[in-house]
């Protein structure tokens, strides 16, 4: 009876937070960033292929210009196929090259904080479509702490043992947590293993990390490295391990 009562308290909740996570119109938005430095990632990607669009139409129309110099002029017919050659360039470099989403395993390499934040951002938004509701909408928040907590690490010296604690957090933890939630077959992720179910333990952890995250930005906000150390260390061995079931211990 406890098992069953447990479960309908989970399922309750689950449609609780479903139903208020669509009223608010948090529907998942292909594309939408969750952070600063992923969008900016973005935008210097959009415009690199506005740059590349940009030479190929000038190729196009100074190919164009110097044949109708030879010939005496390209007539309908070459100005037809003029705009059809720019057409096309503007649509295949509209379409590619597509954006690069990280490998897991490359999130954290590099000395850059902020680098590791954006990637860890890019890779958490290509994973959203995969996590239950709660959790997709979690990631905006964590999102936005990610930024905050970058930028404060990128005053801070990176030979700092806390400051690397910090990054296998975010580039390796947090991730992996995710990582590790999508691996489960669809139809085992509401199956309750130790009271919760993977769902559960999913949303649950986020919030967890979410928030360490935050206490993070706090300490280094107060100028504290020794104490930053301290809740860095403790953070990495508490996410560092992964149950069997494949999701974290929330």
């Amino acid at each position: 009876m406890a098992g069953e009562a447990t479960d309908h308290a989970q399922i309750l909740a689950s449609a609780r937070s479903t139903l208020a996570f669509q009223q608010t119109g948090g529907r998942r938005v292909p594309g939408r960033s969750i952070g600063r430095r992923s969008a900016e990632l973005k935008r210097q990607h959009a415009l690199r292929k506005l740059m590349r669009a940009s030479l190929a139409v000038g190729v196009i129309l100074l190919a164009a210009i110097l044949v109708g110099t030879v010939i005496g002029g390209i007539g309908i017919g070459g100005f037809m196929l003029t705009l059809l050659a720019i057409v096309g360039a503007l649509a295949f470099f509209a379409a590619y090259p597509r954006l690069k989403i990280p490998d897991l395993g490359a999130l954290n390499r590099g000395a850059d904080v902020r680098a590791t934040v954006g990637r860890t951002q890019l890779w958490l938004e290509s994973q959203r479509a995969d996590l239950p509701l709660p959790a997709a909408r979690q990631l905006d928040e964590i999102g936005t702490r990610l930024d905050a907590l970058g930028t404060q690490l990128a005053g801070v010296d990176p030979s700092e043992p806390a400051v690397g604690d910090v990054r296998r957090l975010i580039g390796e933890h947090l991730p992996g947590m995710v990582a590790s939630y999508t691996k489960i077959p669809a139809h085992l992720r509401n199956e309750t293993r130790s009271g919760k179910t993977a769902d559960v333990q999913l949303t649950e952890g986020l919030a967890k990390i979410s928030d360490e995250i935050d206490a993070l930005s706090r300490r280094l906000a107060e100028g504290d490295i020794d104490s930053l150390a301290t809740e860095a260390r403790y953070l990495d061995y508490r996410y560092g391990n992964t149950l069997e079931d494949g999701t974290k211990q929330p």
